[in-house]
């Protein structure tokens, strides 16, 4: 039977992978040990996602990807069988990496190294996967010239990065914070792999992915994590740039159907952005607005002046090389569709 390895199998990408190409007949091997709880506390805990991951074709394993040895048990267990690896497991929060950088490296970095080598050993044929991050850029977007609008940064719409920012935006010479870092090696062995070896691998470096079934936390997944201050009346604790910094966000059933292109159609070494684009972006505030227009309650917010190290002013995607490759892919969800969900799930 067909096999698919995901890795954080209990998160947010994770978890939609699963039930995804379980419905595409696919057996799936997931691995997810709840890191995210020792992470981020209770809040960040997805071990209810673990448990409801229940299926005839679906098999968890409870194993941390920093040990090698358990890894290659499921490898030279699987074998050919394994058409795919979706490598979503990571220690994903920038605040996080400064308090335990060898723990954040080993995490990000070391243990995708263990799955491309595993990959090569045992099952060279299959489509590697990587769900990296905007953060490799470090802060080199800040360099920007943006405008302050009355609710966001933007920039001026004759901009060559009006539409969003590439792959070909460097990733030198910036502050990129630890996280940045571990996941710029873990996103560079995947392309080394890919053009060394020959190996299908692909990887996407993703702005903010989110749907409903995130296990938000204050570091981590901020719309989940702004949606419920808002709803369970806490303080929603906002960091620098007036509350005026942009992401785009891509909801996890948008990311999924991507990730299905390139399993049916993969490339060697690849790169891409992938994001809401400006088809699905807000500000801290213009979140704020649109949530408290659906919940009808009154956020409570803590600003804080400083914003956190390495982190964006403005973060747009721009996915025009994807959408080249894969035509047959769209976005099917706005950042109000995405919103809306997570207020009716939360």
């Amino acid at each position: 039977m067909k096999t698919i390895i995901v890795t954080g199998s209990g998160g947010l990408i994770g978890k939609e992978s699963v039930e995804y190409f379980l419905s595409k007949g696919y057996r799936i091997i997931g691995i997810d040990n709840n890191q995210r709880k020792y992470f981020f506390g209770e809040d960040g805990s997805v071990q209810q996602s673990i448990d409801k991951l229940k299926h005839a074709n679906y098999i968890h394993r409870n194993i941390d990807i920093r040990s090698y040895t358990d890894l290659e048990a499921i490898f030279s267990q699987y074998r050919d069988s394994i058409v795919g690896i979706i490598h979503c497991a990571a220690q994903p929060s920038h605040d996080w990496a400064a308090k335990e950088p060898f723990t954040d490296f080993h995490i990000n970095a070391t243990s995708t190294l263990n799955l491309l080598e595993l990959t090569r050993k045992y099952c060279a044929d299959a489509v590697f996967i990587f769900m990296s991050t905007n953060k490799v850029y470090g802060d080199n977007p800040n360099t920007l010239p943006f405008i302050e609008l009355e609710t966001r940064y933007d920039l001026h719409n004759e901009h060559i990065y009006y539409h969003g920012l590439d792959e070909n935006f460097s990733v030198d010479r910036t502050k990129h914070s630890l996280f940045g870092c571990s996941k710029l090696a873990a996103d560079v062995y995947v392309q080394e792999y890919g053009k060394y070896f020959g190996l299908k691998t692909v990887t996407f470096r993703g702005g903010c992915l989110t749907g409903s079934k995130h296990s938000g936390a204050e570091l981590h997944g901020f719309l989940n994590y702004l949606v419920k201050c808002n709803k369970e009346r806490r303080v929603y604790n906002m960091f620098g740039y007036k509350g005026k910094q942009v992401r785009d966000n891509i909801h996890s059933l948008d990311l999924v159907a991507a990730f299905d292109c390139v399993i049916n159609n993969p490339k060697s070494g690849e790169v891409y952005n992938v994001g809401g684009c400006r088809h699905s972006n807000c500000s801290i505030i213009e979140a704020i607005n649109i949530i408290e227009n659906i919940t009808g309650i009154k956020t409570e917010v803590n600003y804080i002046d400083t914003n956190r190290i390495g982190d964006h002013i403005w973060w747009i995607s721009d996915m025009s090389k994807f959408k080249h490759h894969y035509p047959q892919w769209e976005h099917k969800y706005t950042i109000t569709d995405i919103i809306s969900e997570i207020v009716e799930n939360i």
